[in-house]
């Protein structure tokens, strides 16, 4: 039974650091798909800092938010400019409630070129985008996510219904496939309409020629950094800024925010397994512990066995190994529990687990490790016993 105990407690910590490991990287993974999911080769242009009359320059985005234009978006499709950019595309955003009959939704209503698509990665489950002639026109059509979509119709394909979105009609002339979401913002609740037709018919700051966001599709992600820095070099020239350290704007790439977000997690699974490894010390204190309540309660059968001609190394060995067993024993059965809460735990929502086999195997050597030091000592105390004295105890 104190055997038993014992491993309860390894189990404890090896099934806490299987899941631990687990969730991080499983949460790493996730954050790496969204991320991804807006393209491994994309550049995201954002308005940056701005520089007061009496020069004390802001950080990122403390700007007024108007030092991007649709001209800047139009100078970076240039072949010449920006030679590594495959597409590139302004967007104009503004949070709009979007009518149909009865039923109202309040949706992010997103002007833009018939780029979006692409550089976006994103693709269409029913209908089609709007065209170029559209978007020199500024036709009223929109095209809607899925979700908005089901929020107003209750049903996904609504191809050629008609949205009032600012007092204006719009057809619907495509939906956009499920993506899912992105933080906490759904990539599936949005309505994308020709940015003439925003500036023109929506927009109602002024700022007709301002862009909230530009982004930039690479060829491939090669050439993402030469691209980075042909835009930085172009818009620098454009903005009539001499410097990169006063610019007032900034260029990220999407690798570099995975690379943030994945420091973050790992960092974060350092700190839980760090948690988890303290059950994991009280699990070895443990073993020491029934280990030498075992050596004071087998002195008997260490004289028996020294007087019948064993060594020290003998017992020495018996006693670790038994420890190791302890340890071993306590680590499959942990990676057996951890595993087990590892597959029934997605079921709940927001949790996703990737199950290592190198964590696992770790997890192992660690458990027969803990049993190896922690029965160091005991090993070495029935070692030293003098057979007269442990066949003369009771």
């Amino acid at each position: 039974m104190r055997s038993l105990l014992t491993i309860l407690g390894i189990i404890v910590g090896i099934a806490s650091v299987v899941l631990t490991v687990g969730l991080g990287l499983g949460t790493q993974k996730d954050v790496s798909e969204q991320i991804a999911s807006l393209g491994s080769n994309l550049l995201i242009v954002s308005p940056g800092s701005a520089t007061d009359s009496e020069g004390v320059r802001g950080g990122f985005g403390s700007g007024s938010g108007d030092t991007l234009t649709r001209s800047d978006a139009e100078a970076l499709s240039s072949t010449v400019s920006v030679p590594y950019a495959a597409a590139v595309a302004a967007e104009k955003t503004a949070s709009l409630s979007v009518t149909y009959g009865d039923s109202n939704w309040t949706t992010s209503v997103t002007g833009t070129s018939v780029s979006w698509l692409d550089v976006r990665s994103r693709e269409l489950a029913y209908g089609s985008f709007f065209t170029d002639a559209d978007e020199e026109t500024g036709t009223a059509v929109v095209v809607l996510g899925a979700e908005t979509a089901q929020e107003l119709f209750d049903r996904v394909n609504v191809v050629g219904e008609e949205v009032t979105i600012n007092d204006m009609a719009f057809e619907v002339v495509g939906v956009l496939t499920e993506r899912g979401s992105s933080g906490d913002s759904s990539l599936d609740d949005i309505a994308v309409i020709p940015m003439a037709t925003m500036v023109e018919s929506i927009d109602e700051t002024g700022a007709s020629e301002t862009v909230q966001t530009i982004y930039i599709k690479a060829a491939s992600t090669d050439v993402l950094s030469a691209t980075s820095q042909e835009a930085n070099a172009l818009l620098l020239n454009l903005h009539g800024i001499g410097s990169i350290d006063d610019a007032d704007f900034t260029v990220a790439a999407q690798d570099s925010l995975i690379d943030t977000a994945t420091s973050v997690y790992q960092k974060l699974t350092v700190l839980l397994t760090s948690i988890a490894g303290l059950a994991l010390l009280v699990g070895g204190i443990g073993v020491m512990n029934i280990m030498l309540v075992s050596v004071t309660e087998r002195t008997r059968e260490i004289g028996l066995r020294k007087a019948l001609g064993a060594n020290p190394a003998s017992i020495r060995n018996q006693f670790l190994v038994e420890a190791i067993m302890l340890g071993l024993c306590g680590g499959a059965l942990g990676v057996a529990v951890g595993v087990g809460l590892a597959l029934a735990l997605p079921s709940v929502p927001d949790s996703t687990i990737v199950i290592s086999g190198q964590a696992l195997v770790l997890a192992v050597v660690v458990a027969v490790g803990i049993g190896a030091v922690f029965g160091v000592y005991p090993a070495a105390r029935a070692a030293r016993l003098a057979p007269i004295d442990a066949l003369r105890a009771q």
